[in-house]
């Protein structure tokens, strides 16, 4: 299974995310510091509300196999920027909690991931678990694995080692 680092806005939902992703009860448990598990990595909201404590998100980023951004459908504002891969080199997915909000504005949040460079989004039901067995799917599946050479190959082309190459263009011979 894939390792995931959960990253957002306080009370986004990442705790309940990590409860629910292990089929836990849902109970309210403020994150006060970074917590590693096997599977996930669950960092406080604060860590992406301050300018001071940001740097560390990419930190833990190189800790993952997969890095999510976690917004809440009713979110009022988008902390993240467009392009995020320039300081984060692993994939990059959004998850959309909270869903059922009645002042939940899915379009403009799924917008606001698209534009962070988010490959996959998802949406969530905590406490439904609702979109949890596609979330779960997506992080049971391997990534490829490569030998160096072809990594290099890879970055020659100007490709991280998670995307695919296009279509037309194959491995050198012996690689």
């Amino acid at each position: 299974m894939k390792k995931l680092f959960l990253m957002g806005r306080s009370e986004a939902g990442k705790t309940s995310l990590t409860q629910a992703l292990k089929g836990e009860e849902l109970h309210y448990k403020k994150t006060q510091y970074t917590n590693t598990a096997d599977d996930t990595i669950d960092s406080p909201g604060e860590y992406a509300e301050s300018k001071r404590f940001s740097v560390g998100l990419a930190c833990f980023s190189f800790e993952a196999d997969v890095v999510a951004i976690v917004q809440a459908a009713d979110e009022p504002y988008n902390l993240f920027s467009p392009s995020l891969r320039s300081f984060i080199l692993r994939p990059i997915i959004g998850i959309i909690t909270k869903v059922d909000s009645p002042y939940a504005n899915v379009p403009m949040v799924r917008q606001w991931l698209i534009n962070a460079g988010c490959e996959r989004i998802f949406m969530v039901n905590n406490v439904t678990r609702e979109g949890i067995d596609e979330l779960l799917q997506y992080l049971e599946e391997d990534p490829p694995r490569l030998t160096l050479a072809q990594a290099r190959y890879k970055q020659s082309l100007g490709l991280n080692e998670w995307d695919p190459l296009p279509e037309g263009v194959e491995y050198p011979e012996g690689i």
